[in-house]
């Protein structure tokens, strides 16, 4: 399974649901305790997105990898 650190702005939540709803695996999106799926805009929404949030998934999609590419914090 792979975690990434990403973090998302207000303006860039509808592109990311999109683009994980094109998967055809499981991805969650989590802060603290709260896990969302990826796939629900009210779920992604409800997160706290000033924060880091962590993405956790098992599957590849050339799409999605670009996108978590461009979201992904430094390490």
């Amino acid at each position: 399974m792979m975690q990434r650190q990403i973090r998302l702005k207000l303006d860039e939540v509808k592109d990311f649901v999109i683009t994980a709803s094109r998967c055809d695996f499981d991805i969650d999106v989590s802060y603290n305790r709260f896990t969302v799926d990826a796939k629900s805009i009210v779920g992604v929404l409800g997160l706290d997105l000033n924060r880091p949030l962590t993405v956790a998934y098992n599957g590849y999609n050339l799409e999605f990898e670009k996108m978590m590419n461009r979201l992904a914090l430094a390490c």
